[in-house]
């Protein structure tokens, strides 16, 4: 949980550090990333593979979820998966174990990665996310003269 003091440390950043130069994009993202803990649910379960140096996966567990029921969005590097579907009180069913409920699931990207494709199968989906780094940021050879 973060306290009061801490969200204040955020707000004061720049009076915090005079000689630094462009960190508060740093700290907004960290602020952002707070938010989007407390404002997640618990639900639904969802693991993070790292698939390589460059590529990750979310999976996310949504049993009872059609393709037409979930949105994914993303906004200012705010990763958001959402139900769109309505609860509807099937009459036939005498015990509901799975959740129609609505949710929202949110997670903070870093500024090289870039959401590729969702893909739902099974009642799983998959969140495809790559690293993208700029060329200038690439190991290379200097060569000496």
């Amino acid at each position: 949980m973060v306290t009061s003091k801490a969200l204040s440390l955020f707000d004061n950043f720049n009076q915090l550090t005079p000689y630094a130069v462009g960190y508060d994009r740093v700290f907004d993202n960290l602020s952002r990333y707070v938010d989007n803990n407390v404002s997640s649910t618990g639900f639904p379960p969802y693991n993070i593979r790292k698939e390589g140096d460059y590529h990750y996966v979310i999976e996310m567990a949504l049993a009872g979820f059609g393709k037409e029921d979930i949105q994914v969005e993303i906004v200012e590097n705010t990763l958001s998966v959402r139900s769109i579907k309505e609860n509807s009180e099937d009459e036939d069913t005498q015990y509901r174990g799975i959740s129609f409920r609505r949710f929202e699931r949110k997670f903070t990207l870093a500024d090289d990665l870039v959401v590729n494709n969702a893909n739902l199968e099974n009642g799983m989906l998959y969140i495809d996310i790559e690293r993208i780094i700029p060329e200038e940021k690439k190991p290379r050879l200097i060569e000496v003269k």
